[in-house]
C-alpha cells in the first residue's frame, strides 16, 4: 500500500448514492441533532431546482425544432375533450349550490335580483377556474405521472435517450402545450354551465325571469374579473402537467414507484393550485382594483 493511499482516512471516503456523492463521517464524530432537518431540507432544494429546470426546459422546447404536434394533439384530445364531462356535470351543480345557499339569505333582505351577479362573479373569478384547476388534476396528472412512470420504469425513456431523443421535448413540451391550451377552453365550458346551473335553480326557487338572471349576470363582470378569470387557467395547467411529469420521471422502485407517482402528481399539483390561487388573487385584485 503506498504512502499516499494510507493517508486517505475514513472520514474521506466518498459514497455514490442516488446519483450524488456523499462524505462519510467520522466515526469519532457525534452526528448534530440538526443533521437529519438539514439533510432533508438539502433534499427538498434538490427537488425544487430539478422541476424548475424540467419546466423551464419544456416551455423552451415548445419555441424551437423538432416539435411533435401530432402528440400535442392527442394529448390536447385526451385532456380537453376527456376532461369536458367531469366538468360539465360538476359546474351545473356547483352553480345549483352555490344559490341554495345563498337564497335563504337574498330573500331575507328581498335582494334576490342580486343572484346573477353573485353567482357570475363567484364563477368567474374564483370557483371556476379553481375547481376546474383541481378536477383536471385529479384526472389528467395521475394519467400522466403514471403514464411516464410506467415508461421510466420499463426503460423505454433511456431508449429515446440512445436513439438521440429529448425525452422532455417529446414527453414534457406536448403535454404541457396541451394542458396550457385546453385549461382556458374548459374553464369557460365550466362558467357557463355553472351560470345554466345557477339559473335553473332561480328560475324555480327565486322564481327569476331569464332576461332578468342574465342581464345582471353578465352586466355584473368588468375587464377584470375576465382577465382574473382567464389568467388563472393558463398558469393552474402549468402547475398541472409539469408537476405530473416531474413526478412520472422521477420513479424509482418499480410499479410500486409508478402508485407513488401518481398520488404525489394529484396531492402536489392541487395542493400548489390553491396556494398560487391565493398571490394570483392578490395581485389581479391590486391591479384591477
Amino acid at each position: 500500500m503506498t504512502q499516499q493511499a494510507a493517508d486517505v482516512t475514513l472520514s474521506e471516503m466518498r459514497l455514490r448514492t442516488g446519483g450524488r456523492f456523499h462524505t462519510m463521517p467520522d466515526a469519532s464524530e457525534t452526528p448534530s441533532f440538526l443533521s437529519p432537518i438539514g439533510n432533508a431540507l438539502k433534499r427538498q432544494v434538490w427537488i425544487v431546482q430539478d422541476y424548475t429546470l424540467l419546466a423551464v426546459q419544456s416551455v423552451k422546447s415548445a419555441f424551437s425544432p423538432p416539435q411533435y404536434w401530432k402528440d400535442t394533439l392527442e394529448q390536447m384530445d385526451q385532456i380537453g375533450v376527456g376532461s369536458l364531462p367531469i366538468i360539465a356535470i360538476s359546474s351545473i351543480f356547483i352553480g345549483g349550490v352555490m344559490v341554495i345557499n345563498t337564497a335563504s339569505q337574498f330573500q331575507r333582505f328581498g335582494m334576490t335580483a342580486l343572484t346573477g351577479d353573485a353567482v357570475s362573479l363567484a364563477l368567474v373569478r374564483e370557483l371556476g377556474p379553481t375547481i376546474t384547476a383541481i378536477l383536471v388534476a385529479g384526472r389528467n396528472a395521475s394519467g400522466i405521472a403514471s403514464e411516464l412512470g410506467s415508461m421510466v420504469v420499463t426503460e423505454q425513456v433511456d431508449a429515446m435517450r440512445a436513439l438521440g431523443t429529448d425525452p422532455v421535448r417529446k414527453l414534457v413540451t406536448p403535454r404541457v402545450i396541451a394542458m396550457v391550451a385546453m385549461m382556458p377552453l374548459l374553464v369557460a365550458v365550466a362558467d357557463f354551465l355553472g351560470l345554466v346551473g345557477g339559473f335553473l335553480v332561480s328560475y324555480f326557487t327565486l322564481r327569476l325571469g331569464p332576461v332578468q338572471f342574465w342581464t345582471r349576470a353578465i352586466n355584473a363582470l368588468a375587464f377584470g374579473d375576465l382577465v382574473q378569470g382567464f389568467t388563472k387557467p393558463a398558469i393552474f395547467a402549468l402547475i398541472i402537467s409539469t408537476i405530473a411529469c416531474f413526478q412520472g420521471l422521477r420513479v424509482r422502485g418499480g410499479t410500486q414507484g409508478v402508485g407513488r407517482a401518481t398520488t404525489s402528481a394529484v396531492v402536489v399539483s392541487s395542493v400548489l393550485v390553491l396556494v398560487v390561487d391565493f398571490f394570483l388573487t392578490r395581485l389581479l385584485l391590486f391591479i384591477f382594483q
